[in-house]
């Protein structure tokens, strides 16, 4: 795991491909940040999905460790939780832009 420096910490991203020094375009960027989306969607079910298998398989006696369901159940709740606050921080950042005047 790369440690985080706290002189990066402030340096604004670059928004420019270094290959070919040009600046990402709205389209690049809606594209970019629509793939960032769905793939977080798409973990969020994933958790969702395999704590649900395991608890299917400890109801039925498949898993005798209740320790694996519920780290599975707790790493689902944590996604989760994560994934609505983020949302409300996007829907949040929205309504201030909206009460934003021109």
């Amino acid at each position: 795991m790369e440690r985080i420096s706290p002189f990066k910490i402030n340096q604004p991203p670059i928004l420019r491909n270094d290959s070919i020094s040009q600046r990402i375009t709205p389209a690049d960027a809606h594209k970019k940040f629509s793939t960032a989306l769905s793939n977080a969607i798409f973990e969020l079910n994933q958790s969702q999905i395999q704590s649900d298998v395991v608890t299917n398989k400890f109801i039925k006696g498949e898993i005798t460790d209740i320790h694996d369901v519920m780290i599975a159940a707790q790493k689902a709740s944590v996604t989760r939780q994560a994934a609505i606050e983020v949302r409300n921080k996007v829907i949040d950042a929205y309504k201030e832009i909206m009460r934003m005047q021109i």
